[in-house]
């Protein structure tokens, strides 16, 4: 059935893309890349213990893991819009008080807020959005989405460094508060279309699931393999550093290797988008977890070049694999319930991500680097295994 947005005047996509792409860049700097930054001048000042203050964007990701498919369904009944604005006014909240906060409490409460806002403002609501207004067809939008939001480590790392230097974290976080009220709410209020019309039957909650048996076991599989790969992913991200110097890899040869991973990402990306495009969404999440698996592989000898090769195999992997996490279930299930759909998704790969990198230093402190890199690359297997248990044809409710 046409959605509501579709029948309103054509829309313009490219205009469309890139603004959500630049608060995109403006969400994830300021959520997900914002502790790599502030974390350290935050303990520094306050005294709290380093693992509390990153701890709070663990807890972020799990609230916005129990937020996340009521925030689908929303989208599902009235569009994008007001779900990303909404965004955009919870994240400036939370980071204005977190600028303020004295105690761990109200830090944790800022997390509380902030969680909420990345399960209304980050990529699952985003491409949620654009399916909805773009049905089948939005897999170029998500794509390029993507490929914008590839830079949003490159550009707010240095960015939020710049105002820590110059006013200290707390004036950080209010000038980011700022950005998002004055730049990222109009830019969600005015270019992204809105429904003049809701649909003309609610959609309950079963109905934005999957109904047969068949689908449901599909539905399971796919989230399993999207999780376990998120609890791989989060637990490198986080590690990458570490284990590089575990396996004999100094520290300076180290970070030129985890470099590598955000260009890798970008030219995956680019990649799919040109000339990936034609390619059935499960073929494609079938070759991202292989280059993953490929990348992660080759570390374990611990010979610096094989590691450059390694982690550009393991960023083209895991680039694709983005894009892979908003077009198969579309690709998969339809359009119908396709917000509820991602909602549901997200929950255990939010999960996943803030339990990755716990899960992963108990491993690296018990038992190192060669196992951890083991138990990766069997979870990744497993991840292949799923790939191949999808279909490459569209699956009927």
């Amino acid at each position: 059935m046409t959605s509501p947005e579709q029948i309103q005047p054509p829309i313009n996509h490219s205009r469309l893309v890139w603004s959500m792409g630049f608060t995109q860049i403006l969400a994830w700097g300021t959520t997900y890349y914002l502790p790599a930054v502030l974390a350290a001048p935050i303990a520094t000042e306050t005294g709290w213990s380093i693992t509390s203050v990153v701890g709070g964007l663990s807890w972020g990701l799990l609230v916005a893991g129990g937020s996340s498919p009521a925030i689908g369904r929303q989208i599902d009944r009235h569009g994008g819009r007001s779900v990303l604005a909404t965004s955009s006014l919870l994240l400036a909240l939370g980071l204005l008080l977190m600028g303020l906060a004295s105690t761990l409490a109200i830090y944790y409460l800022a997390w509380t807020l902030i969680g909420v806002a990345m399960a209304a403002g980050l990529y699952d609501a985003a491409f949620s959005t654009l399916g909805r207004l773009f049905g089948e067809g939005a897999r170029p939008s998500i794509t390029m989405l993507t490929l914008l939001g590839g830079f949003a480590s490159t550009i707010a790392w240095p960015l939020i460094a710049g105002l820590e230097s110059l006013g200290g974290w707390r004036n950080a976080c209010f000038v980011l508060a700022t950005a998002h009220l004055l730049v990222g709410l109009p830019i969600h209020l005015l270019f992204i279309p809105g429904s003049k019309t809701k649909p003309p039957v609610p959609e309950p909650r079963e109905k934005s699931e999957p109904r047969s048996k068949a689908s449901h076991h599909l539905f399971l599989l796919m989230g399993a393999m999207l999780t376990m790969q998120a609890l791989v992913v989060s637990g490198i991200s986080v590690h990458l550093l570490n284990i590089l110097k575990q396996v004999g890899i100094t520290a300076a040869t180290a970070l030129a290797i985890g470099m590598v991973i955000g260009p890798a990402q970008v030219v995956a990306r680019a990649a799919e988008f040109s000339v990936g495009k034609n390619l059935h969404p499960t073929w494609s999440a079938r070759a991202g977890v292989l280059l993953c698996l490929i990348g992660l592989g080759l570390l374990i000898p611990g010979l610096p070049w094989l590691a450059f090769v390694a982690i550009a195999l393991y960023g083209a992997g895991n680039g694709i694999l983005t894009i892979a996490r908003g077009t198969l279930p579309l690709a998969l299930f339809g359009t119908h319930g396709y917000g509820a759909r991602m909602g549901l998704l997200a929950r255990p790969v939010l999960v996943a991500q803030a339990c990755g990198p716990i899960a992963a230093a108990f491993v690296l402190e018990q038992a190192g680097a060669s196992v951890l890199i083991g138990l990766m690359c069997c979870c990744l297997t497993l991840c292949l295994i799923a790939t191949w248990r999808l279909p490459i044809a569209h699956k009927p409710e």
